[in-house]
């Protein structure tokens, strides 16, 4: 991941809309939902709400796929898990090892670590 796309992946989320549907949407993996779903559960208006999915899909943080007459979102994870890497990378000057103490004072739990790969 480079600078541009974080900025943009950043920019994309600002909006606390955006990142209640990203949320949302991780948390259903991949199974995903579908835009009357997410309306619903999020209780936003369809106009108000095709915006935002326009917007998080061509930020790249959500795929879209056509079932019959609907359209089915999926958080993209694998550029979740790319971003957190980015900003991670280079923690504690290249020593991860040193960051132990800042990830068990965080809200991360060590399966999420393992499930994510850290």
């Amino acid at each position: 991941m480079d600078n541009i796309t974080a900025t943009r992946v950043f920019e994309c989320l600002a909006s606390p809309v955006r990142l209640d549907v990203f949320k949302l949407l991780v948390k259903q993996g991949p199974a995903g939902l579908v835009a009357g779903e997410i309306a619903s559960l999020l209780n936003l208006p369809a106009t108000n709400l095709s915006f935002h999915l326009k917007n998080l899909t061509q930020a790249g943080l959500l795929s879209v796929e056509q079932e019959g007459r609907y359209l089915r979102y999926r958080a993209d994870i694998p550029l979740m898990l790319e971003l957190i890497n980015f900003l991670t990378h280079e923690c504690c000057a290249g020593h991860p090892e040193l960051c132990l103490d800042f990830r068990a004072t965080s809200n991360c739990s060590s399966e999420q670590d393992k499930e994510a790969g850290n």
